[in-house]
């Protein structure tokens, strides 16, 4: 994609795992258009990216770790990161590094390597207008706060053991028992 005016930039919003068919979606925000688009994506990138929003630094590098260590060390950097379009049900991106060089892949990937160096998402406007969903048909402002503060939360594990990190009382919390309180006295324990 060679012409900047075709792309927006958009926000990571973060991700999300969809509440019916438990898939998860990485959500990027056209701020301007009030669109929101979601990208279908693995354990494996829910995780890289999820991990790196909430500042999480692994004790060794994981593979987008190492990609960016790379790049560095060829004396780079990725510049942006592109969504250039949609085909057959499928997000592609591109890496732009500094150079002007272009990397081909996939969308979750560029999208996890951007969270980790900070650099700028562009989207394609064409993108953005076939697979944006209206941001008021999506999550409220206070509901977008409340899944950044779960991002600030939650670990990589917590996508292994399927449940999610809160405060008591909240959906998805974990609940302590009382240890006082005798389990078999419980109404269904």
């Amino acid at each position: 994609m060679a012409d900047d005016e075709q792309l927006v930039q958009v926000e990571v919003v973060g991700v999300r795992q969809h509440l019916v068919d438990d898939e998860l979606v990485v959500l990027l925000l056209d701020p301007a258009a009030e669109l929101f688009v979601p990208i279908l994506i693995g354990p494996t990138e829910a995780t890289a990216i999820a991990s790196a929003q909430a500042g999480i630094v692994p004790r060794r590098p994981m593979t987008h770790d190492l990609l960016c260590d790379v790049v560095a060390a060829l004396g780079s950097a990725v510049a942006t990161v592109e969504i250039t379009e949609l085909r057959q049900g499928v997000f592609h991106a591109a890496l732009v590094l500094a150079s002007g060089v272009r990397v081909d892949s996939r969308a979750s990937d560029a999208i996890a390597v951007a969270v980790r160096v900070g650099c700028p998402v562009l989207c394609a406007a064409e993108v953005v207008a076939v697979a944006g969903i209206e941001a008021s048909d999506g999550p409220s402002e206070q509901e977008v706060e409340r899944f950044r503060a779960f991002l600030e939360q939650v670990s990589a594990e917590d996508f292994l053991t399927g449940q999610e990190p809160g405060p008591a009382g909240e959906p998805g919390a974990r609940e302590e028992e009382d240890e006082d309180e005798d389990p078999e006295q419980r109404p269904g324990g």
